[in-house]
């Protein structure tokens, strides 16, 4: 090929290139004030309604309709249905990303985090203690067997060998007496 060949070839490739840029330019700019309402409300649904993530949707979708604004039909029903297409597919893309990625958690350092206080739970305890301590031995013997070893009011009764009525008795007097020295101790 002569140098005149070869210059004209360039010239063609230049004003083929501007052309279809051009051409690029005029269809998504065309897209935009044609489908935007459209493919905005069909990515919101899809999307959950989080409208950041639409707009990157309507977004992306343009620009792939710009890359390949050589390859598309331009009869307005396939752009329509091609530009749906491709935003469900990017949709469906985000969703894999965000399940494939481990949750995010914010990293606080050793010295902010605050230890839960339970001198509450131990003072509370420690008056529990006492207060079990000043019952007698038949009150003491039916809370262990109820509430310490999980028995209902029949076993607790077969257990120490009385009448279920007195371990009911027996529970609500030593109820009522912890009761009290926990309200004393508030």
């Amino acid at each position: 090929m002569n140098a005149l060949g070869g210059a004209l070839a360039d010239h063609r490739r230049h004003v083929t290139t501007r052309t279809s840029k051009k051409h690029a330019e005029e269809l998504v700019t065309e897209l935009y004030g044609q489908f935007r309402g459209a493919l905005f409300a069909h990515v919101l649904g899809l999307t959950g309604h989080d409208r950041q993530w639409t707009e990157d949707v309507v977004q992306e979708t343009l620009i792939r309709a710009w890359q390949n604004s050589e390859n598309l039909v331009r009869d307005p029903r396939m752009l329509r249905g091609w530009l749906l297409t491709v935003a469900r597919r990017i949709v469906i893309d985000g969703w894999r990303t965000r399940q494939a990625r481990p949750q995010e958690v914010e990293l606080t350092s050793p010295d902010s985090m605050e230890a839960p206080d339970e001198t509450d739970q131990a003072l509370s305890l420690m008056v529990i203690t006492q207060v079990i301590g000043r019952l007698g031995e038949e009150h003491r013997a039916a809370i262990y067997e109820t509430y310490v070893r999980g028995r209902t009011i029949k076993e607790a009764a077969l257990a120490l060998g009385i009448p279920e009525g007195t371990v009911k008795s027996r529970l609500y007097k030593a109820m009522q007496i912890l009761r009290g020295a926990l309200r004393e101790r508030s």
